[in-house]
Parts: C-alpha cells; structure tokens; sequence
C-alpha cells in the first residue's frame, strides 16, 4: 500500500500553479484596495462640486466639505 513517488510529491506543475494562485490573490486585493481610495477620490470630487443646498441637504457645511476633500485620496 505504499504510495507511489508522484503521488507524494508535488509535481513542479502543481507548485506553479501553487504559486500562480497566491499571486492572483494578492493581485486582485491590491487592486480592490486601490479600487476603493479611487473611489473615495471620486466621491470627494464630487461632494466639493455640490451646491449649499445640496450640501444642506446631506447634512454638511461648506467648510466641512472642504475640509473633506483637503485629505488624502489615498491615505486617509
């Protein structure tokens, strides 16, 4: 009932892909992180282009939208 060598070990096919599948993975976070501070980006562009009664309405002053869009887009 031993097993046979290929059956115990990893083929170098199956440790490529091993490694293909960990670099996708950290792919696709880096890029949904960065998806996310874009879209933040977009949201303050946005907020510092609204009118006083828009701002009114979301319950925001002028000078706490401008205090807004002064950060960051990527860090905070």
């Amino acid at each position: 009932m031993a097993l046979e060598l290929s059956e115990r070990l990893e083929t170098p096919r199956d440790i490529v892909r091993s490694k293909f599948r960990a670099t996708a993975r950290w792919g696709r976070r880096l890029l949904a992180a960065v998806d996310y501070r874009l879209e933040k980006r977009r949201s303050r562009r946005i907020l510092c282009d609204l009118t006083d009664d828009e701002l009114r309405d979301v319950g925001l002053t002028r000078a706490q939208a401008r205090a807004e869009t002064a950060k960051s887009w990527f860090w905070s």
